[in-house]
């Protein structure tokens, strides 16, 4: 069944006995290729800690062969989990977001929040309660939470620390922006408020996507905060810690850093020359950076990373975007 005035969005199951009206928090977890870790995150779904009662929408977005949804479709369907899978049709990462966001629009006519988990991630027990107790108690639209990285061989620990794995607060409170989505809880307001699409396609086999969205509501007002008791563990496999992948990916950092503030600047008088003139002098001072961060932390591959984000941020002026997503066994 088509999602009413959505033809690349297919629901392929719903959980029996789901009362929509009665759903407080909606999950949202998108899949791709990862039919196994798929399994393991819903798992760690099915055991939260709370009273509140929230639904799951899994969007799987490899619409040929859907291993995912053939693994998650049977647990759906005999009502393990309350929710429904649905077929986002059109690849890619922000396309396969917001089909579940606009979903959850459509279906669950009640709900106060949306929070976001990843396919390759494990949720702590406390982790949606804890989410939702935050926005409760500093009154905010956005919370972000840590994405605990949890490396494929124990020598990898050692990567923790370094900007593209580590979080990027260490305590609970307010915040001015956060990041990333693969740890996140967005209120309805901000969703009935944005324009659709939510995420902009620009970003869709690059990433930065959800900074842009974030990014775009705070400028029109919307409060976050950040939850440090909210963990996520995220599985990085061994490929994430080699430098062409840590190399390509601080690129493409410095790229989305720079597309989202030239469009945050898009109304001020000399906004796009204010943001190279900015991304010129980030490259200029990024080798004496990258120094200072290879003293402090004696890690080399953390100093450089200043470098490359430097170079990534001018590289953007030249069309050039690094989109890791397009080949997700690679990424």
């Amino acid at each position: 069944m088509k999602l009413s005035g959505h033809d690349n969005i297919t629901i392929v199951t719903q959980s029996p006995g789901l009362s929509p009206e009665a759903v407080e928090v909606v999950v949202t977890l998108p899949t791709f290729k990862r039919p196994d870790h798929l399994l393991k995150t819903l798992t760690s779904l099915k055991a939260q800690i709370t009273d509140r009662a929230f639904a799951i929408i899994v969007m799987e977005n490899e619409a040929e062969k859907r291993e995912g949804a053939a693994a998650a479709a049977p647990l759906f369907e005999s009502g393990e989990y309350r929710g429904l899978l649905i077929i986002a049709h059109d690849r890619g990462n922000c396309n396969a977001y917001n089909a579940g966001w606009q979903t959850a629009l459509q279906i669950f006519p009640n709900f106060k929040s949306l929070v976001v988990i990843d396919d390759d991630e494990i949720a702590d027990p406390h982790w949606l309660e804890n989410l939702c107790k935050t926005r409760e108690l500093y009154s905010v639209d956005f919370v972000g939470g840590p994405q605990i990285p949890m490396f494929a061989k124990p020598e990898h620990q050692i990567w923790a620390s370094h900007p593209v794995f580590s979080p990027h607060y260490d305590t609970t409170g307010r915040v001015p922006i956060i990041y990333s989505s693969g740890n996140l809880l967005v209120g309805r307001n901000v969703l009935e408020a944005m324009p659709f699409p939510f995420l902009d396609l620009t970003f869709n086999f690059m990433g930065g996507g959800d900074s842009d969205f974030i990014s775009r509501s705070v400028v029109k007002g919307f409060k976050i905060a950040w939850c440090a008791e909210a963990p996520v563990y995220e599985t990085v496999p061994a490929r994430r810690v080699e430098a062409n992948w840590i190399r390509a990916r601080a690129l493409r950092n410095g790229v989305i850093s720079s597309l989202i503030e030239k469009r945050k600047r898009a109304n001020e008088p000399f906004g796009k020359l204010k943001t190279v003139l900015k991304s010129l002098a980030l490259l200029a001072v990024s080798p004496f950076r990258a120094v200072m961060k290879t003293v402090q932390t004696g890690s080399l591959s953390i100093g450089v990373y200043q470098i490359y984000i430097g170079l990534g941020r001018v590289l953007a002026e030249f069309g050039y975007s690094n989109e890791q997503y397009r080949q997700p066994e690679k990424n």
